[in-house]
């Protein structure tokens, strides 16, 4: 044999041992030479072909369709193993060197060993999983998956609202407990407040308030809750959003206990809540700017540890919104922050952003105020951000760009002009809207503007086949054989992958009132509402989620200027291991399969 079988390769790597010794010793090597076809259409098919060096192209019997390429580390015909025939024709574009695994081993590991045929399943999500798994470091995926449940959960004392201070403390002593949760009166805003060791010594000896004072009149609100049987790393994520030490767990309408952040460190520990003390704690842009730069290395450590992607995207969404809130309230001056909302747009607004890239914010002043000195503040912020890693957009939607400065009245009257001009730039600044999430300021005045936008576009045919007509500007990077197409950077994957379905879906978000910025969120209310199928939604979400992992990978491996930017969006094909490759290339055809469907749904044309 020319070299020995690397067993390490997804799916190989899921046999046991002495499945692997067998698969070892029943590989037979096979030459090709170019122009040869090697399986038939139509005919048995005796071997699972695993490609050594060399390209070959799947076509139909009659070569006018194309349907895939093959190249090193690549299999084929993985269904006609299963089936007994091939369908399709296979024939070598170049001299090929196969290894041939005897189709009834195949068939025998296939049956006996479930992680084994997992991977040949056509769902995407499966396939991710299983990725996943092989890049996860084991210290970790315990963590990872760990749900919220009773045995890593602690009792919470619970106290009636009329509960007096004193009796308070001295139960809280009892039960050796630092805080203690209050059931509030039905006719309160919210059922639960908090309480802890700190607030109780306050009350007393700084605020004077009597023993006998009601615990309810100290208590914070509102309480943090997370349901029994959610992750534990969401249960971090909201500490972190949130900035808050404890979180209360509800099973239904009952309390089960509670989860401190000492409890979670001890079993994680990326210190991001300790990133975001130092946020809210930061009395300068200088001591903000000092906290921001530990991010990247956070990002990294989650990464390199195998955070599932989405978890990462939680968590460093909530960290960049405290880090652009709190230069927000350094630099706006405090009479002016309730007068006006501070948004972040795109990827930011969405929740997708991991590494830091270009501004795109926008505000909103509450109608009527007077404000002089606006620009010149948002011009400072604008440049605060810069400081803190955030570039100038190129395409000027910042703060300090009068045109993404209105009041709320001013932005109605702009989506009515966007939707009544009809055209793509219109188009897109309504798309770059949708994803609108206020951080800082008075939050409350998006609603009105997010309002008229919805109210503008759900169900508008004409106009929303317009603003979906983007997502088909840029082509999803398959050769006509059905393989990824390569070139001197590697495939962009932003244009290519990742903007048809971000931009598809927010499309069909607007179409169907659907309020939700996220898109994976957005995709599953459309799931929902019977708007995509199922199947369909679950493959555009376990796209994305690869193609932002892959992403990022490559990101984390540049220099740190680049990795700062987080502007690379070219694949290198190269540094993706076979099993990567396959996965990205089916991902693609989803995307591709997703723009089919938005051309017919929507009506577009070329």
């Amino acid at each position: 044999m020319p070299q020995p079988f690397n067993t390490t390769l997804i799916p190989f790597d899921r046999l046991d041992l002495s499945q692997q010794s067998r698969l070892v010793n029943a590989l037979d090597v096979a030459y090709f030479r170019a122009g040869e076809v090697i399986i038939h259409a139509g005919a048995d098919c005796q071997s699972l072909h695993i490609i050594m060096k060399g390209s070959v192209e799947e076509t139909s019997a009659d070569q006018q369709e194309h349907f895939a390429h093959y190249t090193t580390d690549d299999l084929f015909d993985v269904r006609a193993q299963l089936s007994g025939h091939s369908r399709h024709q296979y024939r070598a574009v170049e001299d090929t060197l196969c290894y041939l695994l005897p189709q009834p081993i195949f068939a025998e590991f296939y049956r006996q060993n479930p992680d084994f045929a997992a991977y040949f399943d056509t769902n995407l999500a499966t396939r991710q999983q299983l990725l996943e798994q092989a890049h996860r470091q084991p210290n970790l995926a315990e963590f990872i998956l760990t749900r919220i449940r009773p045995d890593n959960i602690q009792p919470c004392l619970m106290l009636s609202a009329d509960t007096d201070l004193h009796t308070a403390t001295a139960r809280m002593r009892q039960q050796n407990s630092d805080a203690a949760f209050v059931i509030l009166p039905d006719s309160a805003l919210h059922r639960f407040g908090i309480v802890t060791r700190t607030d109780l010594l306050h009350a007393v000896m700084l605020d004077g308030k009597a023993s006998s004072t009601p615990v309810s009149q100290i208590a914070t609100t509102p309480v943090i809750s997370i349901e029994q049987g959610d992750y534990l790393f969401n249960a971090m994520i909201a500490m972190t959003r949130h900035r808050v030490k404890r979180v209360l767990i509800t099973q239904g309408e009952d309390i089960a206990g509670m989860l401190d952040m000492t409890q979670v460190l001890s079993l994680f520990s990326t210190h991001s809540h300790v990133l975001a003390l130092r946020i809210a704690r930061a009395a300068s842009i200088e001591e903000l700017a000092l906290a921001s730069e530990s991010q990247p290395s956070l990002v990294q450590t989650l990464f390199n540890n195998g955070i599932h992607t989405r978890f990462v995207m939680a968590l460093i969404a909530s960290i960049n919104e405290q880090i652009i809130e709190k230069a927000f309230q350094l630099v706006v001056p405090a009479d002016r922050q309730e007068q006006c909302c501070l948004l972040v747009l795109g990827s930011e607004g969405r929740g997708e952003q991991i590494l830091k890239t270009d501004q795109d914010n926008a505000l909103i002043l509450a109608d009527g105020v007077d404000w002089p000195d606006a620009h010149t503040v948002m011009t400072t912020l604008s440049d605060t951000l810069c400081q803190l890693g955030y570039p100038a957009c190129p395409g000027k939607v910042m703060v300090s760009n009068p045109e993404w400065v209105h009041s709320v009245s001013g932005w109605q009257q702009t989506i009515r002009q966007c939707c009544d001009q009809g055209d793509e730039n219109a188009m897109m600044t309504l798309a770059i809207l949708a994803d609108a999430q206020a951080v800082a300021g008075n939050r409350k005045l998006l609603e009105p503007v997010k309002q008229a936008l919805h109210h503008q576009l759900a169900s508008q045919e004409l106009l929303l086949s317009t603003f979906a007509r983007p997502a088909m500007k840029f082509s999803v990077p398959l050769t006509l054989f059905g393989q990824i197409k390569r070139s001197k950077h590697g495939p962009d994957i932003k244009r290519g992958g990742i903007f048809p379905i971000v931009h598809g879906v927010r499309t069909l978000a607007l179409e169907y009132d659907v309020a939700e910025t996220n898109t994976f969120s957005r995709l599953t209310a459309l799931e929902q509402r019977k708007v995509l199928e199922p199947t369909t939604a679950s493959n555009l979400s376990e796209a994305l989620k690869l193609f932002i992992r892959l992403r990022l990978r490559q990101q984390l491996s540049l220099n740190d200027e680049t990795l700062t930017a987080g502007q690379q969006h070219q694949l290198d094909l190269a540094a993706l291991s076979r099993a990567e490759r396959d996965v990205l290339r089916h991902s693609l055809h989803v995307v591709k399969k997703f723009k089919e469907w938005l051309s017919y749904h929507y009506q577009l044309r070329d």
